[in-house]
């Protein structure tokens, strides 16, 4: 797992975080970030796997909202996105961003949903497909279990 470092082939057009062809998961510690990059190396996914502290997403990931103080905020689901990954990272997430070779983001997400993934994003050419169960579900299983 190598450190993640924010470059221009990672932004859409317009500049907000747009990795194509990459998995992005926030994770809740560092040590699930390293887990979950040690079962992902086990599949084959050897330095395809970058790790995004919280103070990493904050510094280089979230400005690429660019919003001023009296800007709106960016109408695009990719904006959206970047918003929700700063929300987390506020709390102390993680991100693993993921370089796909043949499209198998379904075998990535098997992997973060088993090491507790809280999101996961698909950036692919025209469309972000979102990876992971919504953790804010009134279901979670550890609830089932109060009673």
């Amino acid at each position: 797992m190598t450190p993640f470092s924010l470059d221009s082939s990672m932004t859409s057009m317009g500049g907000v975080f747009y990795p194509t062809g990459h998995v992005f998961a926030m994770v809740p510690t560092d040590d699930v970030a390293h887990a979950a990059s040690e079962a992902l190396h086990a599949l084959g996914y050897a330095g395809a796997v970058r790790h995004a502290t919280p103070e990493a997403i904050l510094t280089d990931i979230v400005p690429t909202l660019g919003l001023e103080e009296n800007e709106l905020q960016s109408a695009g689901l990719e904006g959206e996105i970047v918003q929700r990954i700063g929300a987390l990272a506020h709390q102390g997430h993680h991100g693993l961003l993921v370089a796909l070779g043949n499209d198998d983001a379904h075998e990535v997400a098997e992997v973060l949903n088993a090491y507790g993934a809280t999101a996961a994003f698909h950036y692919r050419e025209l469309v972000i497909e979102e990876l992971v169960t919504d953790q804010d579900d009134d279901d979670y299983p550890e609830d089932e279990d109060e009673d």
